[in-house]
């Protein structure tokens, strides 16, 4: 297992910014947002000049993309699905070997979810992409048994593990063991047991980093666990020192 930053840490910066403070606390591999409402990247830029992005987000050999998270909007599904392909296509471009999306909304109808994410993940497969859902609250990944069911209904899906969500969402910290074979990327910081403690100071919540390595140790898995503090204007901490501990703590843990 390799420890990866999200550029989402730190949103408030210029792009190039974010990824030169990302290089100073040693990383060696980024999980790019590429969101449309987002801070940096958004599909229409990658749509628009796939190999430009590519150059913009590789500062050396010793940082690297290692996985994008996707927020597409668009207003038909041709736009969609160009979207999407020519974020694929930049995934090939830059050796990058996971994809995560959200799934749709709670309430939404699983079989037409699973037709939809199943023609995306033959995209996403056609250019040697894994695509993930993220287990997030809102959508039809909130709790686990959701999120097992539609990774079963999709032959291949796999899904982003974001503990958080579980612990201060409806699931409300009980075990989620049941996720972890289909669980293809991870996205951790601390979190508590309400939706105002989404983000705590590293060792203040609820998150059991050594249970969360150890079960994924058990399913064989040796991909990325990238810190993802979202930072946002209001953040309690100091985001540089938040995602030096968190990283200090997960390298000691695998």
């Amino acid at each position: 297992m390799f420890v990866a930053c999200s550029t989402l840490c730190f949103g408030r910066y210029p792009l190039d910014e974010a990824l030169r403070l990302i290089a100073e606390l040693e990383f060696s591999k980024l999980d790019v947002a590429i969101q449309a409402r987002g801070p940096h990247l958004t599909p229409e830029e990658v749509l628009a000049d796939p190999q430009r992005v590519a150059q913009l987000i590789r500062i050396g050999p010793g940082l690297t993309p290692g996985a994008f998270n996707v927020e597409i909007e668009a207003p038909s599904r041709e736009q969609f699905d160009a979207q999407f392909q020519a974020i694929c296509q930049l995934a090939r471009f830059t050796a990058v070997a996971t994809l995560t999306m959200p799934a749709a909304p709670v309430g939404s109808d699983l079989a037409q979810e699973a037709e939809r994410l199943d023609r995306l993940r033959r995209i996403a497969s056609a250019e040697g992409v894994i695509l993930t859902v993220e287990s997030r609250i809102g959508t039809l990944t909130e709790t686990p048994s959701g999120a097992v069911a539609l990774c079963e209904a999709v032959e291949g899906l796999g899904l982003t593990l974001d503990a958080s969500h579980y612990i201060c969402g409806p699931h409300q910290g009980r075990p989620f063991d049941e996720v972890f074979p289909y669980v293809r990327h991870v996205h951790l910081r601390d979190t508590g047991r309400s939706m105002d403690k989404m983000q705590v100071l590293v060792g203040q919540g609820e998150v059991e980093y050594s249970r969360i390595i150890s079960m994924l140790e058990r399913f064989d898995y040796d991909q990325l666990l990238t810190i993802e503090i979202i930072d946002v204007p209001d953040a309690p901490f100091h985001m540089h020192s938040e995602v030096r501990k968190l990283k200090y703590l997960l390298e000691s843990l695998v």
